[in-house]
């Protein structure tokens, strides 16, 4: 690197003195559309905000948060936290989950790698379970991955597969998850006219099932673990059409929320729960709400629930979804190398930076910030802070979620005197509720 001309140490600002406190308050979810009654930001009262943009309008900027600007294949792509993070804390543009694994598909490269071997080692005698949001939404997986992943596995050796959906509503429109679950079953279909075992085993909505994050409901993830590796559900149905369409047809019945239920035979035999011998991907390229699924799935000693069996697996991720924590340890698509945060800058430069966010959101302002590492980077020079979550109560029900604690946190930091740099994420859900 020193060939290269390169070097840690940052020039002064042309226009901040030194000495000076920054503050980066990140409003996730906050944005600027047509101004309707159907836009909430608009309807909203934000004399804050309002008055920056206005007090200052020659320093206000818009940025773009989505498609190419922040890693992902087109603009045609929604964006989300976890890109749009990487982008913030690196400061330059990354090739993104989906990007990387629609690169890797479209090449071959990803049946080539050391993790599809790995999993490809169950094929003749066992069976391959893919564990997944079923959505084309494309914030953490997308349905047309999916359906080529099936195809490859198919055509290298797969005999019996089986595959649990968890449906989405959330990054697409809800009740979408019939079209889902009916493109899926065609293509199944498809495969066992080709003499493949073949079926949807099990599946429950992406918030009720699997999808937690940042260990806040460890619930959520046994829900999942019961009804994908032991088979157990509340519900069980003859098919996952008949399930989703029956259970959404419950009062207040939500895609995101769908309880757990399993796929039985003839006889209300499961037809795939997860067995000695296996092997497991779980499809998602976003880490986010893949790590609690991970750690159970990997970790011998996993203490957070009673796993009743813990089948022995070769399994993988579409990325890896922690490089620091090297979980899981076999993946199918390398994820995106991003060196030289910010955050890695600061400290070098002797920066000290506090920073705070709320459990559902303390990986933006920690993890995806500092490109997908886990810890700090100089202990000595930064401080992360977790205010928990609430947990069993919906952002609909709570939409300022803990925007007044990281406030109190990040003005009790700035009066303290011992930063320099002070960066806090919050969510925004309804703010006319505010």
């Amino acid at each position: 690197m020193a060939s290269s001309g390169f070097s840690w140490t940052l020039p002064d600002h042309p226009k901040l003195p030194k000495g000076k406190q920054v503050a980066v308050v990140v409003l996730d979810g906050w944005g600027e559309a047509n101004a309707d009654e159907y836009n909430c930001i608009h309807v909203a009262q934000t004399p804050v905000m309002d008055s920056l943009k206005n007090g200052a309008p020659e320093k206000w900027r818009l940025v773009k948060a989505h498609g190419t600007a922040v890693g992902l294949p087109s603009d045609d792509d929604m964006g989300n936290s976890e890109v749009g993070h990487n982008a913030l804390g690196a400061g330059r543009i990354f090739a993104q989950g989906a990007k990387l694994v629609d690169q890797a598909l479209a090449s071959g490269k990803i049946y080539e790698g050391d993790g599809f071997n790995y999993i490809k080692e169950s094929f003749e005698n066992g069976t391959l379970h893919l564990i997944g949001l079923l959505s084309d939404g494309g914030v953490h997986s997308r349905l047309d991955q999916l359906q080529l992943l099936l195809k490859g596995a198919s055509e290298r050796g797969a005999k019996k597969i089986r595959v649990h959906i968890l449906t989405d509503g959330r990054d697409v429109l809800d009740g979408s998850s019939v079209g889902f679950v009916e493109t899926l079953e065609n293509d199944l279909s498809q495969l066992r006219e080709k003499g493949i075992d073949a079926q949807i085993a099990s599946g429950g909505g992406r918030m009720y099932v699997t999808m937690d994050r940042y260990e806040n409901d460890w619930d959520v993830v046994k829900r999942g673990w019961d009804a994908q590796v032991l088979g157990e559900a509340p519900h069980k149905f003859k098919s996952a059409l008949e399930a989703v369409k029956t259970l959404r047809a419950e009062p207040n019945a939500n895609d995101q929320y769908l309880p757990p239920f399993v796929i039985v035979d003839d006889s209300g035999k499961a037809v795939g729960p997860v067995l000695d011998g296996d092997a497991v991907v779980t499809i998602n390229f976003r880490a986010d709400r893949m790590i609690m699924l991970a750690k159970a799935l990997e970790y011998a000693d996993f203490d957070k629930f009673d796993r009743v069996r813990v089948p022995k697996i070769r399994y993988a991720g579409m990325l890896q979804y922690d490089g620091e924590l090297k979980l899981p340890s076999r993946y199918l698509v390398s994820p995106p190398e991003i060196e030289r945060t910010s955050g890695e800058y600061l400290v070098k430069n002797g920066i000290r930076t506090f920073a705070c966010s709320e459990t559902v959101k303390f990986g933006h302002v920690t993890f995806f910030w500092n490109g997908n590492r886990s810890g700090y980077f100089d202990e000595t020079k930064e401080e992360y802070v977790e205010i928990p979550s609430d947990s069993g109560i919906t952002f609909n029900v709570a939409p300022k979620m803990k925007a007044l604690e990281i406030a109190e946190k990040a003005r009790d930091a700035i009066l303290s005197g011992k930063f320099d740099q002070f960066i806090a994420v919050t969510g925004t859900c309804q703010p006319a509720k505010w």
